[in-house]
């Protein structure tokens, strides 16, 4: 099938204020991004809790990997909206609307974990052909390296996830 060319892609951390290899990279390519840019495509780093990552805590809240659901994001904005809902809100205006033509192309949301998995990216769906290919190739550029692909796909499950904003979404894990 014949598919546009990835145009857009945001690179997230911070997700959660507390895991901070997402966030030094963040901050890294905002004050220098030349490494991360390509002729034809827009690059964009960005702090998606920053005021978690000011707290250095996982949320303040709630989880904002668990919040880009339709009932959170079409929630009306009044006093007591709960702060990573509202900034749920404010993703999704900036990065889609989440399933709609005008979504950036690929999120890669950064991740870290305690857990004995070393670099592994998430995919959501098996039928994302893109996604696919493109992890087959960053294994293939990272070997003799492993770079593990877990597949978190679940039939009757629509994710909310920050990096489900995107047509593509990339969760990339490290400890």
């Amino acid at each position: 099938v014949d598919k546009p060319p990835v145009r857009r892609v945001a690179i997230f951390g911070g997700t959660h204020g507390n895991e901070l290899s997402g966030v030094f990279l963040v901050k890294h390519w905002q004050e220098n991004g030349a490494e991360i840019q390509r002729t034809g495509m827009e690059v964009k780093p960005f702090l998606s809790n920053p005021r978690a990552v000011k707290k250095c805590t996982r949320y303040i809240d709630c989880d904002l990997n668990r919040v880009f659901d339709p009932d959170n994001l079409g929630r009306p904005v009044v006093e007591d909206i709960p702060y990573e809902v509202r900034r749920a809100q404010e993703i999704n205006h900036i990065f889609g609307p989440k399933g709609s033509d005008d979504a950036y192309d690929l999120i890669f949301d950064l991740h870290n974990t305690t857990s004995n998995m070393g670099g592994t990216l998430i995919l959501e769906t098996s039928r994302d052909d893109f996604t696919i290919q493109m992890f087959h190739y960053i294994q293939k550029a990272l070997a003799p390296e492993r770079c593990p692909v877990l597949l978190i796909e679940h039939p009757s499950l629509k994710y909310a996830t920050t990096r489900s904003v995107a047509k593509h979404p990339v969760g990339k894990y490290e400890n």
